[in-house]
């Protein structure tokens, strides 16, 4: 039965504390570190001040241009300095501890994180590969669970683990890479590059780990590397309104802003955020938004929820609330979980929906729910840090035979 709007339990918490934190193992990795963090490591193990720049540029370009494993790789860096960043460093990313291939070709990494407490349980996160025909988009985790509580949300349904470090999600990035043997020096079945898009729109609020995905997004970004334009990464916000304007003026990448609701009494209900930073102060902020224009247009995500914020009267208002903001708006049919409480919009009501919005001036696609079946759709992730018990996952082979 379609959850309704009148349905109310008690308010869930804003936000999760952080039961951990990160403990670097022995031998750290340098994925992550900026080019004067990586001088400081190459002071460390003796090189020179005056080849330190030089051998920056070095470790860069094997690291992000061409995917090297281990410093025996990098012909080009001195013997020497290899040994001696060996014994320190390594170049790991995080462990492919399980993939999964959907029926339409969406691949799901669950990746292990290494950690320096042998006390501490491993910690895991998701990252989903979508194919498509005119691009490949990466969903990258920025935590350990998630900082919120958004109810239509399997991740939200997680405890806060931790924050990723910068090296963490970057590492997401270059293990897809490695998957999809998808590095610059290498050729692809149809010699373009398979990872063209990264959206962080994986676990967690990513602007709730700001630093950490500030400085992983710089370096996925920088053209003597990973080379991905900042126009093909958006980040994706619950609306954490403070960091908005710094996300503009610090990252520069696309935005995108889970609305899902037009009335702050309901809104409150599916992003309990929005209790804090309530839709005016949102689209204010919106508006303010760095860089923001026709070129460069703000995402709007909606969810679909039947009897829920699907009516007429919903996108009425919607248009209504952006007006203004050079906007486009993602309609996203539902997508199922073991234990959800929500069912998806009636697919004509879906397409009534986004009529009205398109002829109301705005780009309204529906996004095809992509790798239903292995849970790696939009709304699905959660890291088998929690995992899905033996009903959940028969509840969710179930759904998956019937969509």
């Amino acid at each position: 039965m379609a959850r309704t709007a009148g349905l109310r339990e008690p308010a869930a918490p804003l936000e999760k504390t952080p039961l951990e934190t990160y403990v670097p193992p022995a031998k750290p990795s340098l994925i992550g570190l900026s080019r004067a963090e990586l001088a400081a490591r190459l002071g460390d193990v003796g090189v020179p001040e005056r080849q330190q720049k030089m051998r920056v540029q070095q470790l860069w370009h094997w690291i992000y241009f061409r995917g090297a494993r281990s410093f025996d790789e990098m012909s080009s860096v001195s013997k020497d300095t290899r040994t001696a960043l060996a014994e320190r460093f390594t170049v790991d990313r995080p462990e492919v501890v399980a993939e999964q291939i959907s029926n339409d070709g969406t691949r799901k990494w669950l990746l292990r994180l290494p950690s320096g407490d042998d006390l501490q349980k491993a910690h895991e996160v998701e990252c989903v590969y979508i194919p498509e025909t005119d691009r490949g988009t990466l969903c990258v985790s920025s935590q350990v669970g998630c900082t919120l509580n958004c109810a239509f949300c399997h991740t939200g349904t997680q405890r806060l683990v931790r924050n990723l470090t910068a090296g963490e999600i970057v590492g997401q990035v270059m293990v897809a890479r490695d998957r999809l043997n998808d590095w610059a020096d290498r050729e692809t079945p149809h010699g373009n590059r398979l990872i063209t898009n990264i959206v962080m729109m994986g676990m967690g609020e990513p602007l709730y780990n700001f630093d950490a995905v500030r400085d992983a997004l710089l370096i996925v970004s920088d053209n003597e590397g990973i080379g991905i334009s900042r126009r093909r990464i958006t980040l994706s916000t619950s609306g954490v309104v403070p960091n908005i304007k710094r996300a503009g003026e610090e990252i520069g990448v696309m935005l995108a802003i889970s609305l899902h609701a037009v009335r702050d009494e309901l809104r409150n209900e599916l992003v309990p955020l929005n209790r804090k930073y309530p839709i005016a102060e949102l689209l204010q902020a919106c508006r303010d938004y760095p860089g923001a224009s026709n070129a460069r247009r703000i995402t709007f995500e909606y969810v679909m929820l039947k009897g829920v914020n699907d009516s007429l009267d919903d996108a009425r208002l919607l248009v209504k609330l952006l007006k203004g903001i050079p906007a486009k708006i993602n309609l996203i049919p539902f997508n199922p979980w073991p234990g959800s409480a929500y069912e998806c919009s009636d697919w004509e009501q879906i397409e009534k929906f986004s009529e009205y919005v398109f002829n109301a001036g705005y780009s309204s696609p529906v996004r095809t729910p992509r790798g239903r079946d292995i849970l790696a759709a939009c709304g699905q992730l959660k890291s088998e840090t929690e995992k899905l018990s033996a009903r959940e996952r028969q509840a969710l082979r179930a759904m998956a035979m019937t969509d």
